[in-house]
């Protein structure tokens, strides 16, 4: 957990923030989440927010699997990121702002965060930012060196993106049955799985009566080239005709 005494107001707001949660103010609103951060008044903000907050510093914040991040050209106007693991999705630089949960019991060979043990890509030492303010934290103290006053700081333009920089579900489930709305469900489950396995019922039906149509055309044009066959066979079966004796 991260030791908040020795950092400026903002960024214990930010660091203990939930974004993505509905705003209390307008949560009868549509998209509604809070996917933005104001540094002024040190707090989390839907996108129906921004007019009381025009001239303010606000930080977009996104969400890359699962996690809040926000673009490493916006963190490094806030504070050193040197050594912070980034990433790069949708054409951007992101780093992650919390430490995540590890997914693994054992410790990961190679590189690993030196807080949380996170797997990292070498040169990086900090598996986000929480993670190296803890380190300065704990080692030198002096936070003032390394989180700077940011005078602007601005959304993008031409406007607030919508901040999911990911789809909720990153891999689909083997053999999953792709819906026309682009959902994915599997067969005897509830909700969309019934509405998939109805609709793959009705292609199954579909595609049988196809092929029964085409073997009874099938059958249909063989019978006339049958039947002269037979009766010719027939009649090489019967008495031959002999030529009188005269």
């Amino acid at each position: 957990m991260l030791d908040t005494s020795a950092l400026p107001q903002w960024l214990i707001a930010l660091s203990q923030e939930k974004f993505f949660n509905a705003c209390i103010i307008h949560e009868d609103a549509k998209k509604n989440e809070k996917n933005v951060f104001c540094l002024d008044c040190c707090e989390g903000i839907c996108p129906h927010c921004l007019a009381l907050h025009a001239s303010h510093r606000l930080l977009q914040i996104r969400r890359y699997v699962y996690h809040d991040v926000i673009r490493l050209d916006d963190a490094e106007k806030l504070m050193d990121c040197g050594f912070v693991q980034s990433y790069i999705t949708n054409s951007a630089k992101v780093v992650f702002l919390n430490q995540r949960p590890q997914t693994k019991s054992s410790r990961v060979s190679g590189r690993i965060c030196i807080i949380c043990d996170k797997g990292l890509q070498d040169p990086f030492i900090f598996c986000s930012l929480s993670c190296k303010l803890q380190h300065i934290v704990r080692t030198d103290g002096k936070v003032s060196k390394y989180v700077y006053k940011c005078e602007n700081i601005t959304l993008p333009e031409p406007g607030l993106e919508d901040g999911q920089m990911t789809p909720d579900t990153v891999l689909e489930p083997a053999g999953s049955i792709r819906t026309e709305s682009g959902s994915s469900g599997s067969g005897g489950n509830g909700g969309g799985g019934g509405v998939s396995c109805s609709r793959t019922l009705a292609c199954t039906a579909t595609t049988t009566e196809i092929v029964r149509k085409k073997r009874s055309s099938i059958s249909a044009s063989l019978r006339p080239v049958c039947g002269p066959v037979l009766e010719l066979s027939n009649r090489r079966k019967g008495t031959p005709q002999r030529s009188p004796l005269y």
